[in-house]
């Protein structure tokens, strides 16, 4: 009975911490429609769009934040069936696979500047590039952080509903920022040339 109480004390103390996020999810949400719609903006008034194509990198950066969020919902379906084990393995493949799409991000950087697209440039649609994968490599950190303290609990003695807090609140950030990532892919290849 008293272990039952202190487990509703406990979420009862998480609900406002997953308010947060949501406003926070709100806000970034905001953020990048603000930087999208700014685009649309500029390139509409200018006449100046992107005048060179996406790198095919992109495309698999695409694929791996894909890949990368199946195998979050796979370790939130482990952590509710008390599967511990594959709650670790399909974060660590989580984190692996994001650490390989900001790797792909970066990399894909180095290709637009060997393309002669820099981030100050007179065409400010070129900056709005770096501008969107800048801002979304920021919440990608963000994202690896929440994961390896999700992970982290795994190995601890942490009690399950502290264990499933954890994994509501990385799951809900990490399907957001592949969510974002779509939208900014997609978005930018329908602006390009």
């Amino acid at each position: 009975m008293m272990a039952q109480i202190q487990q509703d004390r406990e979420q009862l103390n998480l609900e406002p911490k997953k308010f947060n996020m949501w406003i926070f999810l709100f806000t970034s949400f905001m953020f990048f429609m603000a930087l999208t719609s700014g685009f649309i903006v500029y390139s509409g008034g200018k006449g100046h769009g992107l005048d060179f194509n996406l790198p095919g990198v992109f495309m698999y950066s695409t694929g791996t934040i894909l890949l990368s969020s199946i195998t979050m919902l796979l370790a939130s379906n482990a952590a509710k069936r008390l599967q511990i084990q594959k709650q670790r393995l399909f974060l660590w493949a989580t984190i692996a696979l994001g650490i390989l799409f900001f790797v792909l991000q970066v990399y894909a950087w180095g290709l637009l500047i060997k393309m002669g697209v820099y981030f100050s440039n007179p065409n400010a649609s070129q900056t709005f590039v770096y501008v969107f994968t800048g801002m979304h490599l920021i919440h990608i950190f963000a994202g690896l952080l929440l994961l390896i303290n999700t992970l982290v609990k795994t190995y601890r003695n942490t009690p399950q509903v502290i264990n499933l807090y954890s994994m509501s609140m990385s799951s809900i950030f990490w399907h957001f920022i592949d969510i974002i990532w779509i939208y900014l892919y997609v978005f930018l290849l329908l602006n390009q040339r």
